[in-house]
C-alpha cells in the first residue's frame, strides 16, 4: 500500500474572530461512539456492492483513510479576557471511498465519507476551543465525535451532477480544514468543464456540518459566539474561471443566501516569468455583499477588496497584500465562522470588521532548494486599522504574527507523515490578546 500525505495546514488557513476575546461555544453536540462509526462506515461500504459489479465503478475507485494528531494550547493575556486558556489534544480519522463511474455514455458513481474523533487528553474544563464540541453540562469538550455522509454523481461528457455532502472550495463557499474534522456542505453542485479554458460551477447548499459538530444544522449568518440563528432555506450560487492565456484569468460568483444577503465576487490572477528564475503572481479580489429578502439580521452593507502580490525567486517567496473593507456591516461568513480564504488577508483574526484597511508582509521558503525536499517555512505579519465600532467609540486595531513550519518525510519506513507547528500572537486595541501554538501530526493511508 502506498501513503500519501494530507497537510493540515496550510499557509492561509482560517482561525477565529477573537477580536473580543470570545471563543466559540457550541451546543452540546451528539457524541458517536467508534463502533457506532464503524457500523456506519460499513453500512455506506455495503450500499455500493451491487454498483460495483461495474467494472470501471470498481477498477477506477479509492479508498483512503487520514489520520489527524491535532494539539491546540491558546493562552489569553489581559485582565479582560474571559478566560485565561483554552486547547485540547484529539486524533482523528477520515474515512473517505471515491468510486470510478459506471460504462456508458450517462455515467453513475457513489462516494462515501466517515469523520471521527477521539480526545486524547482529560478536558480540564477549560472551555470551548474551536475544535472540539463543547457540553456546557459537563463543562468539557466531548470525549468523541464524527459523522457519515454519501455524495451520489452523475457524469456526461465533461459535466458532473454530485448530490450529497460536498468540500467546495469556492469563492462563495468554502470548507474548514483547519482543525480536526473537517467541515462539509450538503446539497448539490453541477461542475462543467465543456469549453476549453472555462469552467462553471452552480448549486445549492441547504446545510453544513461545521467542525464542531457531528450534525447537519441550516445554514446561517454568523454574528459573534452565541449570537442569534435565524436560518436560511439555503445557499444558491453560481459561477465560473475562464483562462485567457495559461498566465491569465478572471471569475466571478454569485451567491445568494436565501433572505439573508447577496454576494458577488470578481477575481483576476496573473503570473508572468520575470527572467533570471523571478517570477511574479498578482491576486486581485473583490466582493460586494447586501441583504437579501426579507433580511433577516437587517442591513448588510459590505463591499471589500483584496491585493496580493507574490515574488518567486528559487525556494523563496515574498509576498505582500492589502485589504479593505467598505460599508458599514463585517464581512458576511457562515456558522461556525465558516472561513473565506479568497480574501486576501483572511488568517486568524480575518481583518473583516467594517472599514477595515489591513496590510501584510509575507515569506515562504522552501528548503528543497538548500537539498532538504518536504521542509517548508511560511512567517508573516498582519495589521489593520481604521475598525469602525458603532456610535461614538473611537475606532480600533488590531495585528496578527503566524510562524508555521511543516514537513513531511520523504523516505524510509515514515514516508508520507506530515509533521506541523504553528504558532499565531494576536494583538488587539480592545479586546484580549492571545497566543497559540498547533502542533498536528497527518498521514493519509491509501488502502487500495
Amino acid at each position: 500500500m502506498t501513503p500519501t500525505v494530507t497537510t493540515s495546514l496550510a499557509s492561509t488557513r482560517p482561525g477565529d474572530p477573537s477580536a473580543a476575546g470570545q471563543i466559540r461555544r457550541c451546543e452540546p453536540a451528539r457524541q458517536i461512539s467508534l463502533a457506532s462509526t464503524c457500523i456506519s462506515v460499513a453500512s455506506l461500504l455495503g450500499m455500493l456492492c451491487p454498483l460495483a459489479a461495474h467494472a470501471d465503478f470498481a477498477k477506477d475507485s479509492q479508498l483512503n483513510l487520514g489520520l489527524r494528531n491535532f494539539y491546540l494550547d491558546r493562552d489569553f493575556r489581559g485582565d479582560a479576557a474571559p478566560i485565561s486558556r483554552v486547547g485540547s489534544w484529539s486524533q482523528g480519522f477520515d474515512l473517505r471511498f471515491q468510486s470510478g463511474y459506471t460504462e456508458g455514455p450517462l455515467q453513475f458513481g457513489l462516494d462515501a465519507s466517515a469523520q471521527y474523533a477521539y480526545r486524547l487528553d482529560g478536558g480540564g474544563g477549560r472551555g470551548p476551543d474551536t475544535v472540539l464540541p463543547y457540553d456546557d453540562s459537563k463543562g468539557e469538550q466531548v470525549q468523541d465525535y464524527g459523522r457519515s455522509a454519501l455524495t451520489a454523481k452523475v457524469r456526461y461528457s465533461k459535466t458532473e451532477l454530485t448530490v450529497g455532502e460536498h468540500r467546495p472550495r469556492l469563492p462563495v463557499a468554502y470548507f474548514d480544514d483547519s482543525r480536526q474534522l473537517a467541515s462539509t456542505f450538503h446539497g448539490f453542485q453541477v461542475a462543467s468543464q465543456e469549453i476549453d479554458g472555462l469552467s462553471l460551477t452552480a448549486g445549492r447548499f441547504n446545510e453544513i456540518s461545521t467542525r464542531e459538530s457531528s450534525d447537519h444544522e441550516k445554514l446561517y449568518l454568523f454574528t459573534r459566539p452565541n449570537g442569534p440563528r435565524r436560518p436560511s432555506d439555503g445557499l444558491n450560487f453560481a459561477g465560473g474561471t475562464y483562462a485567457f492565456t495559461p498566465g491569465l484569468s478572471a471569475t466571478y460568483f454569485y451567491g445568494q443566501l436565501e433572505d439573508i444577503y447577496q454576494q458577488h465576487y470578481l477575481g483576476l490572477a496573473h503570473n508572468v516569468s520575470l527572467g533570471d528564475g523571478y517570477s511574479l503572481k498578482t491576486d486581485l479580489r473583490y466582493y460586494d455583499n447586501r441583504e437579501d429578502g426579507e433580511a433577516l439580521y437587517g442591513d448588510i452593507d459590505n463591499r471589500s477588496y483584496g491585493l496580493l502580490g507574490a515574488l518567486t525567486k528559487g525556494g523563496h517567496t515574498f509576498s505582500l497584500g492589502y485589504q479593505r473593507m467598505l460599508g458599514d456591516s463585517a464581512f458576511p461568513t457562515l456558522n461556525g465562522f465558516t472561513p473565506q480564504p479568497f480574501l486576501v488577508n483572511w488568517s486568524a483574526v480575518a481583518f473583516i470588521r467594517p472599514n477595515e484597511s489591513s496590510w501584510q508582509a509575507r515569506y515562504d521558503y522552501d528548503f528543497a532548494a538548500l537539498g532538504v525536499p518536504g521542509l517548508r517555512l511560511m512567517t508573516r505579519y498582519l495589521r489593520g486599522t481604521g475598525i469602525d465600532r458603532g456610535g461614538n467609540l473611537s475606532d480600533s486595531s488590531e495585528s496578527e504574527r503566524d510562524l508555521l513550519l511543516n514537513y513531511v518525510v520523504q523516505s524510509g519506513p515514515l514516508k508520507g507523515v506530515g509533521l506541523a507547528w504553528m504558532n499565531i500572537d494576536s494583538k488587539f486595541e480592545h479586546g484580549s490578546d492571545y497566543d497559540e501554538n498547533r502542533l498536528i501530526a497527518t498521514y493519509t493511508w491509501k488502502l487500495w
